[in-house]
């Protein structure tokens, strides 16, 4: 149980650091105030308990696929505040764009924060009846927590130690990676509601790397990994980062262009 704490705390921190961590180094490379971090944690983690404490009522609605919905609507909200922010970015110079750069920021880490945080909630206020149980989970969780924030410690100082213009590029691949991961998922819970039609999938890497292991929960974390993933989420992943490095790419051509 103590591994499986681990393992678990680790994925939902590990999504929401890797976010935070991006947002922080392009804030800082962009010359972006940092004051937004602390309204934005404060928000989300206020979001994240009452998501939480409201799961039951949640999952009930729409015919008892509620929480299904809501976490595809978080997803792609996730997505839209990236499309904004990299649109936003390269016209820093207009004041419009500089404000929805920030609003970008601090609506995707509430969002973020909100998900993962109650995930993380859930997990271990369900152990709380089994006194045998919760110090290991605690114990676990603490463990993947603190892991998944030095990984998000590691990330931002390694943005912010690059060349400000490199900076700026890593931070946009990571992005679209977590494009990529959020919009696969927000098709896997629309498909889990039966709003969406299964399919079979296209490939199996269980024998690979099983998306259980503690390699699995970590790729997912990052990258999104599904060992078994359907068609439907095979296309949304690549086209949300395609979409987003197009809106990115247009707009750093336009800029240059004025």
């Amino acid at each position: 149980m103590l591994l499986n704490a681990v393992v678990i705390v680790l994925r939902e921190v590990l999504e929401a650091s890797l976010i935070i961590s991006v947002f922080l180094a392009l804030s800082q490379i962009l010359n972006r105030s940092l004051k937004w971090m602390l309204l934005a944690l404060v928000s989300g983690l206020i979001s994240g308990f009452i998501y939480a404490g409201t799961i039951s009522t949640v999952s009930m609605a729409f015919g008892g696929i509620g929480q299904e919905i809501v976490n595809a609507t978080i997803n792609i909200l996730i997505f839209m505040a990236l499309v904004i922010f990299v649109t936003a970015v390269p016209h820093q110079n207009v004041q419009r764009c500089r404000r929805l750069t920030v609003i970008a920021i601090m609506s995707t880490v509430i969002l973020a924060i909100m998900r993962e945080g109650s995930e993380v909630l859930l997990f271990i206020t369900g152990f709380i009846g089994v006194p045998d149980l919760l110090g290991p989970v605690l114990m676990g969780g603490a463990v993947g927590a603190g892991l998944g924030v030095s990984v998000g410690v590691f990330i931002y100082y390694f943005i912010v130690n690059l060349i400000p213009r490199h900076g700026v590029w890593v931070g946009y691949l990571l992005l679209l990676l977590v494009a990529g991961s959020l919009m696969s998922q927000a098709v896997e819970f629309l498909i889990q509601a039966d709003l969406l039609t299964s399919s079979e999938p296209i490939w199996n890497s269980s024998n690979i790397i099983d998306e259980h292991s503690v390699a699995g929960q970590l790729l997912f974390a990052l990258l999104g990994y599904e060992a078994t993933p359907q068609t439907s989420q095979v296309i949304a992943y690549i086209c949300s980062m395609a979409a987003l490095l197009c809106v990115a790419m247009f707009s750093f051509i336009k800029r240059d262009r004025n």
